[in-house]
């Protein structure tokens, strides 16, 4: 049955009320509540607060009470038409840009200045980071959304391919070339173009993209016959075009036609305190596709953390993978990871210090860890004998945990 709301009594304990709020949060944030009781001693902060719809004196009116039901009975409607809306929005949109470091934030805000304008964007990052997620958002949220999203990347294509590639050709243009083919320019008419790896681009070639960029008009390869083009530009690099520039080896001109709102993408060693987000947004990415779950303790966590992520993001998505293959709806301990990843042991002296690192990182960026939040309930639903089984498997291995491995205690837990 569909839970509408939750009534919360006369609570006595310091806290408490607080307390339950932040756990009905971790099952389901937009959830409404009703009070019931004297609760002006309570202080509760502003994103508690507004999920209170009604604060009912003890013993409620049935008028009052009738009303406060109704109230949140509309405000779940209203949620849930939200979210039937966002269910035929593009599903990969926000994976990556998840966590709450200030790095990540500070993202946030360059995207949602730029994001509604035709200004060309520089996205600077290393592998991993997450530049085309950003590319796609800013898509998404532009005035150009219903436009087509068209990405290149410049270093994965043979530099005498690379023309015909964003222009197009004609029949006969050269050999092979035995239909006419529409460019990536033309593509992406009236919509995005995302010019991946730009720093990988030729030099003959810059000056080519540059013209286009001036005039907004280009020839297909074996015609000279003029066309017209609308279209954003979003580029992206792991590479110092700076450098590059003193070296000759890009162009300045082409520089500065690009980076006309650069955005630079952190490296996750430098946001660890998002690694367990990411890793629970990726496990919930999994369990929605239907390609199994996993659990990790929190050694396992504090032990990525000292891991220096030289591959990012992906490297982080591809070990979460490797696990849930290996280790099919299993809890990960340290034991469990493989040798590169290993910093601490499940029962290590540098838990504790490892542990209050992390706090004060996600502190100063006013957010509190929760290693073991649990996960919302999905708009789809559950396989609730799936979970159930993955909920027991993770308690037994907590009380292990609490017991230092010794099996008669945990037990008794």
């Amino acid at each position: 049955r569909e839970v509408i709301c939750v009534l919360i009594g006369t609570v006595n304990a310091p806290g408490a009320v607080l307390g339950l709020l932040k756990t009905l949060s971790t099952w389901d944030e937009f959830l409404p509540v009703l009070l019931m009781g004297d609760i002006s001693s309570v202080d509760l902060p502003e994103d508690q607060r507004r999920r209170v719809l009604s604060n009912l004196e003890m013993p409620p009116s049935y008028s009052k009470l009738l009303d406060s039901l109704h109230r949140a009975q509309v405000y779940r409607e209203m949620y849930d038409q939200a979210r039937e809306r966002g269910r035929h929005r593009e599903p990969n949109l926000f994976r990556s840009l998840v966590g709450t470091s200030r790095a990540i934030q500070h993202v946030r805000q360059m995207m949602q200045q730029v994001a509604d304008t035709d200004a060309s964007v520089l996205i600077l990052g290393e592998s991993g980071t997450g530049k085309e997620v950003v590319a796609r958002n800013l898509h998404y949220h532009s005035k150009r959304r219903d436009g087509p999203f068209v990405p290149v990347n410049c270093g994965a294509i043979p530099a005498e391919l690379l023309e015909s590639e964003l222009f197009g050709h004609e029949k006969g243009a050269f050999t092979g070339a035995i239909t006419s083919r529409a460019g990536r320019f033309e593509l992406a008419n009236g919509g995005t173009l995302f010019l991946d790896e730009i720093g990988d681009m030729p030099l003959p070639m810059q000056v080519k993209l540059l013209r286009v960029l001036q005039e907004r008009t280009f020839e297909r390869v074996g015609s000279n016959k003029t066309q017209s083009v609308d279209v954003r530009i979003i580029a992206a690099t792991h590479k110092n075009l700076e450098s590059m520039i003193e070296v000759g080896s890009f162009r300045e001109d082409l520089y500065y036609r690009l980076n006309v709102f650069p955005i630079e993408m952190a490296p996750l060693r430098e946001r660890v305190e998002d690694i367990p987000l990411l890793m629970n947004e990726l496990i919930s990415r999994m369990e929605h596709e239907k390609r199994g779950s996993i659990r990790f303790n929190s050694a396992a966590i504090m032990s990525l953390c000292r891991h220096g992520w030289p591959g990012n993001v992906r490297e982080l998505a591809n070990l979460v993978e490797r696990m849930a293959i290996m280790h099919p709806y299993g809890v990960i301990g340290v034991v469990e990871l493989p040798k590169k990843f290993r910093y601490v042991d499940d029962e290590d002296e540098q838990m504790d210090s490892l542990r209050s690192d992390m706090e004060e990182r996600v502190a100063i960026n006013g957010h509190t860890p929760d290693f073991g939040a649990t996960a919302m309930l999905p708009p789809e639903g559950l396989d609730l004998k799936d979970y159930l089984g993955n909920l027991e498997q993770g308690l037994i291995q907590q009380a292990l945990d609490d017991a230092h491995g010794i099996v008669a205690r945990a037990a008794e837990r």
